[in-house]
């Protein structure tokens, strides 16, 4: 099997696995919307080049913005700040903050 054959069947396997596992771990402690075409650009953006950025792009106050761009620096923090993108989760946990 070729090497990128291996690389997007590994990649479809993980994210078909995140988005059957995020629904129920990370929509607690906010207020979800409905995703639309904005919000998907905005948790690709928060993906894939930095958390924070999805969150300004959905217009979420400063200190959201800035917690989710710090606590970006952590690898883990993306797939969730990805998510709260995608779902314009208002809200959360430690003051609206995550």
């Amino acid at each position: 099997m070729s090497q990128s054959l291996k690389l997007g069947a590994l990649s479809l396997l993980l994210l078909s696995s995140l988005t059957v596992a995020m629904p129920a771990s990370f929509a607690d402690g906010g207020t979800t919307h409905t995703i639309t075409g904005k919000s998907v650009v905005a948790g690709v953006l928060s993906f894939l080049v930095w958390p924070g950025i999805g969150q300004a792009v959905n217009s979420n106050p400063g200190d959201k913005v800035v917690t989710h761009a710090v606590i970006g620096l952590f690898p883990p923090f993306r797939f969730w700040s990805g998510y709260d993108a995608l779902v314009r989760r208002t809200g959360g946990y430690w003051h609206g903050r995550i």
